[in-house]
């Protein structure tokens, strides 16, 4: 889509207006955001585009859009596919050999652990190995019930944040602000980064997790703007 506007606006129920038209989501709802900052935020990506709307230089809006038209009709489906995660967690599967990447692992993922199991009174079991090791059925139904307790909007957040860091432990800890997110992001690849010391870093390797890091910056100042 060419940019037809000339003024870009936040009304008083924070839907984001073009002139005098309201923004709408691709199923053609108003997109009108939970918190003044968030509409701002958003505004700021209309207003800054120049001749076409590029959809990947708008992450916020993209964001808004998923909470609007694919998470708020069903909340509870998308927090059930998201807790899913839970299952198979990063920070559950260790390496054992060698040892200085065992302990690396422990050093970023165990305190993330020790929190989650404090935070929501879990069992969280651990392995060597890929094999898949069943978590207790009741660790699993609270992290789904701390997922679901979520916004549609938080949500849409904590989406790509899981995804990017393959880990829900590590995207909820980022949500409760336990943890910064530089010691998230490098928590999420302690693996990658042991692999690069020892066999160089590739060049596109490093141009994706540079991408995969904006798209981990962009879901964080979502989730920031979404609460005010």
């Amino acid at each position: 889509m060419k940019r037809f506007w000339r003024q870009v606006s936040v009304d008083d129920d924070r839907v984001i207006r073009l002139d005098d038209r309201p923004v709408r989501t691709p199923g053609r709802t108003p997109l009108a955001l939970p918190t003044q900052a968030a509409a701002e935020a958003v505004a700021a990506e209309w207003a800054a585009v120049a001749d076409m709307v590029d959809p990947r230089a708008m992450p916020l809006t993209g964001l808004a859009n998923a909470a609007i038209d694919r998470i708020a009709p069903d909340p509870a489906h998308f927090a059930e596919g998201l807790a899913r995660y839970g299952e198979s967690d990063l920070l559950c599967y260790r390496a054992d050999d060698p040892v200085e990447l065992a302990a690396r692992q422990a050093a970023a993922w165990d305190p993330v652990i020790a929190w989650a199991r404090a935070r929501y009174d879990i069992a969280v079991e651990t392995t060597a190995g890929i094999i898949h090791r069943p978590q207790p059925p009741a660790t699993l139904a609270r992290l789904g019930d701390a997922v679901a307790a979520l916004d549609p909007f938080a949500m849409a957040a904590l989406s790509p944040l899981v995804t990017l860091t393959g880990s829900l432990l590590l995207a909820l800890a980022l949500v409760e602000e336990a943890f910064d997110a530089d010691t998230i992001w490098a928590a999420a690849h302690v693996d990658e980064d042991w692999q690069v010391e020892r066999w160089g870093e590739d060049i596109l390797a490093a141009e994706r997790r540079t991408a995969r890091r904006a798209e981990f910056d962009a879901a964080l100042r979502f989730l920031r703007a979404v609460r005010g």
